[in-house]
């Protein structure tokens, strides 16, 4: 018996499945039909079908007759099933092997020293699926910056459906230049028909999800190779309030009418001035904005033509003639 799977079956349905009607109403089929030679269209169907024993060669008449195909059907179900409820009791014991685990940890130093624990590389994607999945009724996340990669979005598309699915409440923050990036946009199209809220914001901020108000994850004191997952009440509680203040400010991804859009331009033309003058570089700059080194520097272009300024110190001398701080909205 061959080894049985999606693309086998899908074989048998498609292809298989109409060759064997053909042989079943004609009673029989000759093997020199062209279209089971090595190149014909049918070989692969038809080899799927000898294999599972549906059709027989007759070499003295040089023919393929079909089976009955009730008397192979067990041999082929039957050994699925029995596959099937072995895995159902692996899966529970390897269950009941992980709850061992779990006492262990809560014997552990670490799990006395407080709830903070630490993940890097690999393991923070790993602890970040388990964790989303075992939310229940509310997620919220911070994602600052665009950029995203085809397959982090992929990944994250699949994880927060399935939160979604479950009735669970999501809401997002990006960055206001997360509207210009067309990946990040499709995500957004698809979570916000699934009922997740997705606003932007002028300001920089740190990557956060928090989930059920009882677990956040953020990033390590040195960059996004260390996550900490803080679960002491406290803490989450102050978190889910610096997120709650951001989402009053943001504004929503999907309004794309022209007052909106006028805002969000005026409000990082002025975090651009502001930058400029409390001396950043290009790159720090450039990341609190959540664009690329390249086009912060086509912003800075843009402050020069409208001021007639040649070089950036020209630029900050005439702004500050004027008075501009790059606050005045505030």
């Amino acid at each position: 018996m061959p080894d049985l799977g999606p693309e086998q079956r899908s074989l048998f349905e498609s292809v298989a499945t109409p060759l064997y009607e053909e042989v079943a109403l004609s009673g029989a089929l000759k093997d020199s039909d062209p279209r089971l030679q090595e190149d014909g269209e049918l070989r692969s169907a038809l080899e799927l079908l000898v294999a599972l024993n549906l059709l027989v060669h007759d070499r003295a008449n040089s023919i393929y007759v079909p089976v009955d195909p009730s008397t192979v059907q067990s041999h082929v179900v039957t050994p699925m099933s029995q596959r099937a409820a072995e895995l159902l009791d692996e899966s529970s014991e390897w269950a009941r092997a992980f709850s061992g685990l779990q006492q262990a940890w809560r014997r552990s130093p670490g799990a006395i020293r407080g709830p903070i624990s630490e993940f890097q590389g690999p393991a923070i994607g790993v602890f970040i699926t388990g964790a989303v999945a075992e939310c229940e009724e509310e997620l919220l996340t911070a994602q600052p910056q665009t950029g995203r990669e085809r397959a982090s979005l992929n990944a994250a598309l699949e994880r927060d459906r399935a939160a979604l699915d479950r009735g669970v409440k999501m809401r997002t923050l990006y960055q206001h230049s997360a509207r210009r990036h067309a990946l990040t946009r499709d995500y957004v199209t698809e979570m916000s028909a699934l009922g997740a809220e997705v606003r932007t914001l002028d300001e920089f901020f740190n990557r956060m999800i928090v989930i059920d108000r009882r677990l956040a994850i953020i990033p390590g004191p040195h960059g996004d190779d260390v996550a900490i997952a803080v679960q002491e009440p406290a803490l989450v509680v102050y978190l889910v309030d610096v997120f709650e203040r951001a989402w009053e400010r943001a504004r929503a991804f999907t309004n794309t009418e022209r007052s909106t859009m006028s805002d969000i331009a005026r409000e990082q033309r002025a975090m651009t001035i502001r930058m400029l003058i409390e001396g950043h570089s290009d790159p720090v700059s450039a990341k609190r904005l959540g664009v690329s080194a390249r086009t912060f520097a086509g912003y800075v272009a843009d402050l020069k033509a409208e001021y007639e300024a040649d070089t950036r110190f020209q630029l900050g001398y005439t702004m500050g003639q004027n008075g501009v701080s790059g606050r005045e909205e505030d």
